[in-house]
């Protein structure tokens, strides 16, 4: 029989001590996600650089976009943040991209990496 014992001890549930919704996904602060969406190529490397060194790694600058790819699929928490830095989930490319405050209209049927080059940021050495 299921109590609600834990309101009055004070007591969290399983997904209040993981910070997570009852889905089990991390809760990602809409906010901030908003404001990263917001940034430019190089403030994003930064923030990258700063806060999550093995995601700047994994940075590939794709025209002005960053984009970051791993071999398999990734633990929410891992995705959870790259969500909160910016980034959604390509499913046709198979890639989380950040567009950089560039906000293209319709889906590119051509390759962006052919069109406009790309680059690991990790390979840049700094000015």
């Amino acid at each position: 029989m299921k109590t609600n014992s834990n309101s009055i001890s004070g007591l969290k549930s399983r997904s209040e001590q993981l910070n997570t919704t009852k889905t089990g996904l991390v809760k990602i602060n809409q906010a901030q996600r908003r404001l990263n969406r917001s940034l430019k190529t190089e403030s994003l490397l930064a923030l990258l650089r700063a806060e999550t060194p093995d995601f700047f790694r994994l940075a590939e600058v794709v025209g002005q976009w960053v984009w970051i790819q791993f071999a398999g699929k990734q633990p929410k928490e891992i995705t959870s943040r790259l969500a909160e830095l910016g980034f959604h989930w390509n499913n046709v490319r198979q890639t989380w991209q950040h567009p950089c405050g560039t906000l293209a209209d319709e889906r590119a049927t051509y390759d962006p990496r052919k069109r406009y080059g790309s680059y690991f940021a990790a390979h840049v050495k700094p000015a």
